[in-house]
């Protein structure tokens, strides 16, 4: 019911990290309902930006609907 989490980590050299150990970590950290059903590993160039340096959060939800193939999904609000 409602909408499903969805994190973009920017990946850092050297700093491997996988889904299994993320969602360990917050885990004992935040509430069952915000842990990220999508997790999406991610290098800086990735995030759309607008010309000031600030994230496009539209294009950043239409680029993770696009790739997690969540297209044809209905919300059940509206946008």
């Amino acid at each position: 019911m409602g909408e499903e989490v969805c994190v973009w980590i920017r990946r850092k050299t050297g700093a491997p990290l996988t889904a299994e150990e993320l969602i360990e970590f917050l885990r004992d950290k935040i509430s069952h309902n915000k842990i990220p059903r999508y997790i999406l590993f991610k290098n800086e160039h990735d995030f759309p930006l607008t010309p000031s340096g600030k994230i496009r959060k539209v294009e950043l939800r239409n680029l993770s609907k696009k790739e997690l193939n969540l297209e044809s999904v209905t919300p059940h609000f509206n946008e």
